[in-house]
């Protein structure tokens, strides 16, 4: 009767296993003493262990050598602790833990290791600079919300492989030492010593294997695989990071769409107890960015963008006049109540709105009789005034902002301020999630500082099959057959059906400006394979990272990984990036510029 998994030599039981059920009955528990209290003639510890708090009580009348040992305990000190669970009094009962209503009278106390004053309270570890929680990541780990992350992280990388093998998967790791590949970040390079002057590259992800293994016949593979990109970091982004890759041959987006519905399902339902319904919404790359001026739409709340170009045609607006005449537009989001946004508030948006790219923000208020009030107010006709309360059904305490630009900056500034609002406003709630697909991207787009063509998503995406024909001739019209899964305005994943002919990928490669003497050098194991016989095959890759960080309700990767790195990209703990001795760096015939230098 109540046999714990996690019985050994040392403990019968873990500390919040223990409830009414063992009253009476001997066990043995271990941890970290998370508080201790002496009373003179008593002594109080709340030990701790992964999985909770347990009280444990030292009375010199029941055993004066464990209360003696009891003495010399501190927090975060490791003990071990035998004893017989008994019922708390009414008064001392804790209906803030598990096992608030019972303690243990303690018969043995054994200090298993000491410990210095930690650095911080675990309790107090909110309040504690990030630096100070990821240099003594030993400590912050202990803490409740860290174990809940790293375990819910476990578990959905449990329930992943359970999903994919009954789906006919095969897991199947790739190189984590590779070719560099100019796919979009930079490498990171590893030397070779018995090859000088010769690197490898940390994978950025397994997109080349896992197509290559498409080749090979194994019809559908996945791995949990770890990537590495050389750029700059910000609270959803590690030079490390963790995806769930999958691959499938002989399919169309439909068939790897329903493959993720069907895995987002058991994870949801498995990991966090959560029914949602499918199929997800989806949205074409277009519509969201004209509704949500982003292709990582959140929809949970409304706030929509509106295109107003047309009530503008004939303004007595000079601005816009000048933005409509050049090809731009006017769009602008209504905000419902203006009264919960002061003056201040209105001066903020108009500096979110110029650092997202705009000239300038417009805004306009609808009062209580119905007149509005802006700084453009006398510029405004009554023909525009009726369009506007028509178009945009206004109402009392409507505020309008506008934005004049081309299609990318107005709905770019416009969806930045949505979000922001959306927040202002706390129309989000913790505990909802709004999943979507967005389908149906550009194939490219130009990219002004290299004056190129860029892909959207990788060059080894397909074009489809309208947008084969016209490559050469509109290729910013071509659309791809590209798909991101996204969770509450969050990008969780990325994938597209795959170029299979070795042709086709010529003329991609071609159009994105590289040459053929770097195809050979960088993808020519890649163009020979598909000459062989290459499978119509598509997949997908999700961050991990970021689905774990979703479902814990956190804010930030470095809170779902074991060892992040800063912003800096420093790994605090070890010291990382560090020097290496000068013998290291002869082995792999590399000199420093400071070893130049002198």
């Amino acid at each position: 009767m109540n046999d714990s998994i996690y019985r050994t030599k040392m403990r019968s039981n873990l500390c919040s296993e223990l409830s009414k059920d063992f009253i009476n009955r001997e066990v043995s528990v271990c941890g970290w003493v998370n508080k201790r209290r002496d009373h003179g003639k008593l002594i109080f510890i709340d030990l701790r262990d992964f999985s909770g708090i347990v009280q444990i009580v030292l009375d010199p009348k029941y055993n004066m050598g464990a209360y003696t040992e009891g003495k010399k305990v501190r927090n975060e000190y490791v003990i071990q602790a035998a004893g017989k669970v008994r019922k708390r009094s009414d008064e001392t009962i804790n209906p803030s833990i598990k096992t608030g209503d019972i303690e243990i009278i303690i018969s043995d106390t054994r200090i298993l290791s000491e410990s210095k004053t930690p650095p911080f309270m675990l309790e107090h570890s909110e309040r504690v600079d990030e630096n100070t929680r990821l240099k003594y990541r030993y400590i912050d780990l202990r803490t409740e919300k860290m174990q809940k992350s790293l375990r819910l992280r476990s578990k959905i990388n449990e329930v992943t492989r359970e999903f994919f093998s009954l789906n006919g998967f095969v897991e199947i790791e790739t190189p984590i030492l590779a070719k560099s590949t100019p796919e979009g970040a930079r490498d990171f390079l590893v030397p070779s010593r018995i090859n000088p002057g010769k690197f490898y590259a940390l994978p950025q992800s397994p997109q080349l294997f896992k197509q290559i293994l498409m080749f090979s016949g194994f019809d559908r593979v996945y791995q949990i695989a770890r990537c590495f990109r050389d750029e700059d970091l910000r609270a959803d982004r590690q030079p490390e990071f963790t995806q769930i890759d999958l691959e499938m041959t002989f399919v169309e987006v439909g068939d790897v769409i329903n493959i993720i519905e069907g895995l987002f399902e058991n994870i949801f339902k498995k990991v966090i107890n959560k029914k949602i319904e499918t199929p997800f919404k989806r949205i074409s790359w277009n519509e969201s960015m004209e509704n949500y001026g982003t292709d990582k739409p959140d929809t949970r709340y409304g706030l929509k963008i509106n295109d107003i170009t047309g009530i503008f045609s004939k303004s007595g607006l000079k601005i816009f006049n000048k933005v409509i005449d050049s090809g731009g537009f006017i769009k602008c989001i209504v905000v419902p109540e203006y009264n919960k946004l002061a003056r201040k508030d209105l001066d903020g948006l108009v500096d979110i709105a110029k650092s997202a790219g705009a000239e300038g923000l417009v805004w306009i208020k609808v009062n209580d009789d119905g007149s509005m009030q802006s700084p453009i107010a006398k510029f405004l006709s009554d023909n525009e005034k009726k369009a506007l309360i028509n178009t945009l059904s206004l109402k009392e305490n409507n505020i309008i902002l506008l934005v004049a630009g081309d299609f990318k900056t107005s709905c770019g500034v416009l969806g930045d301020l949505r979000v922001h609002l959306a927040k202002k406003m706390g129309l989000t709630k913790k505990g909802d999630y709004e999943i979507v697909w967005v389908y149906d991207f550009p194939l490219f787009e130009w990219d002004e500082k290299e004056k190129r063509l860029s892909p959207v998503h990788h060059p080894f995406t397909s074009p489809d099959s309208k947008s084969i024909k016209i490559l050469e001739k509109e290729p910013l019209k071509a659309r791809s057959l590209a798909y991101d899964i996204i969770i509450n305005g969050q990008e969780i994943g990325g994938g597209s059906i795959r170029i299979n002919s070795a042709s086709l990928q010529q003329r991609i490669f071609k159009l994105l400006n590289i040459n053929k003497k770097t195809v050979k050098e960088n993808f020519g194991f890649l163009i020979e394979a598909l000459s062989y016989g290459a499978p119509p095959h598509g997949g997908i890759a999700l961050g991990m990272d970021r689905l774990v960080m979703i479902l814990s309700g956190l804010d930030t990767i470095r809170d779902v990984i074991a060892f992040p790195k800063t912003q800096s990209g420093a790994g605090l703990l070890t010291g990382s990036p560090s020097d290496v001795k000068k013998e290291q760096l002869d082995e792999v015939f590399i000199k420093t510029i400071a070893e130049e230098e002198d």
